[in-house]
């Protein structure tokens, strides 16, 4: 069988952020940089926006990435925003997403995402390639995650590009990338924290020139990310001007307000879709309802003007400060919303500490699966954007060590990765 050195497409198609990239010769691959005005390089938003125009066929019309979030900005109350919604294509409890008077499943917001990020590729994408390479976590968020309902939807989602997927690992491309660095033998933990998932690979790395370079020992993940952290502050931080905690009378009763309605708010994917009158009337009767009727307003006002993705962005803004200074201010400002506090990196960090144990003992059963003690590893690479937080660098580095930590490309090793596995004789080897 001859070995495929071009043709070959990498897709990292991420919770937050999607990265292509194009194997161009043997041994090598090149982002796909996005075009236009609104590009932001070779990261393309995982993010959708939606607004009825008559002209358009159905009275929909959508776009993708960056250019999603500018229309969104631009029209926050005339359109519908969806962000993140890779976390729900394991989930058997999310058949489709109302937008306007349509019904969208998940894998028909895949392809009109991948129409989108195609578009703005420059024509990049637009030959068929021979082999498209998708990542995919070890283990999918959300209740209940069905993997074989999760491959499925990826199925449906990308069989628009007409050629066969493989589905690899996160964490292994990202090993594959690194691994194309190095001039001698190692045994790798690869470290992968996305918005929905971390995942760990531990691989080892045969001397250059080897038949094959690259063997897989063993892998684990958990849905807890970088989507998981930025709930943990708005938790602290936001929820409670919203009515959560607080209590509402019905009847002869006073009871505790559902959480359920805060759960959803905190979650991207079902928060972009409580826009709906079923939601908001329930929301309604709740603030007429509640002992504090004005905290369960300002929620209300947050659906109604769409202020999701700007209440989030400050939610991730202050999270991305406190990687690199050991306290932040936390802003936001709305109509009838305003929220000054402070926030040290040891608060945060005690917020997260059980997600962090959780994730310390996913890295556990990586190394189990592998029969490798942690001694063994000559080096741990550490990538995607959540692998900046001081307390998951700490998390390795006291049990690795410092100077085996190695970081960079943290949100496109990845893509770069996945496009040199698909130039590998036998990519079924990799694939899962």
């Amino acid at each position: 069988m001859r070995q495929i050195t071009d043709g070959v497409l990498g897709l990292d198609f991420g919770t937050t952020n999607s990265v292509a990239a194009l194997a161009t010769a043997p041994g090598v691959s090149e982002l796909v940089e996005f075009q236009g005005a609104k590009a932001t390089g070779a990261v393309f938003r995982s993010a959708l926006c939606y607004w009825q125009d008559d002209e358009v066929k159905g009275g929909i019309a959508h776009e993708a990435g960056p250019w999603a979030i500018a229309e969104y900005l631009a029209f926050p109350q005339d359109s519908r925003f969806i962000q993140s919604f890779k976390s729900v294509a394991a989930t058997p409890l999310f058949e489709h997403a109302t937008i306007f008077d349509k019904r969208y499943r998940f894998e028909e917001l895949g392809r009109m995402f991948l129409g989108r990020l195609t578009a703005h590729a420059g024509g990049r994408l637009d030959r068929r390639p021979e082999r498209i390479v998708v990542g995919v976590p070890v283990e999918f968020a959300g209740f209940r995650a069905d993997p074989a309902l999760a491959r499925e939807r990826y199925d449906r989602m990308f069989e628009t590009f007409g050629t066969r997927i493989h589905y690899v690992y996160e964490p292994l491309g990202a090993a594959f990338s690194y691994a194309a660095g190095l001039d001698h033998a190692a045994t790798l933990l690869v470290a992968d924290f996305g918005g929905g998932t971390s995942d760990f690979s531990v691989v080892r790395v045969a001397e250059p020139g080897a038949a094959r370079r690259c063997l897989p020992l063993g892998s684990a993940g958990i849905g807890i990310a970088g989507d998981r952290f930025d709930y943990r502050i708005l938790d602290r931080l936001v929820l409670p001007f919203l009515g959560k905690g607080g209590r509402y009378r019905s009847f002869d009763k006073v009871l505790d307000i559902p959480l359920s309605f805060f759960s959803d708010f905190g979650d991207w994917s079902k928060l972009a879709l409580m826009r709906n009158p079923k939601t908001m009337d329930a929301l309604e009767r709740l603030r007429r309802a509640a002992l504090d009727p004005e905290a369960v307003g300002r929620m209300i006002t947050v659906i109604e003007n769409e202020l999701g993705y700007p209440l989030y962005d400050a939610v991730g803004q202050v999270k991305r400060r406190l990687s690199t200074e050991t306290e932040a201010d936390f802003t936001f400002s709305a109509p009838g919303l305003d929220i000054n506090a402070r926030v040290t990196r040891a608060e945060f960090e005690d917020w997260i500490a059980e997600d962090v144990a959780r994730i310390a003992a996913t890295v556990d059963t990586a190394l189990a699966k592998a029969e490798v003690e942690a001694a063994a590893i000559d080096r741990v690479f550490l990538t995607g954007g959540s692998s900046l937080i001081p307390a998951i660098r700490r998390l390795f580095e006291d049990r690795f060590g410092r100077e085996r930590i190695a970081t960079g490309n943290e949100l496109t090793s990845i893509a770069h990765g996945l496009a040199l596995i698909g130039q590998e004789e036998d990519v079924t080897e990799w694939a899962v």
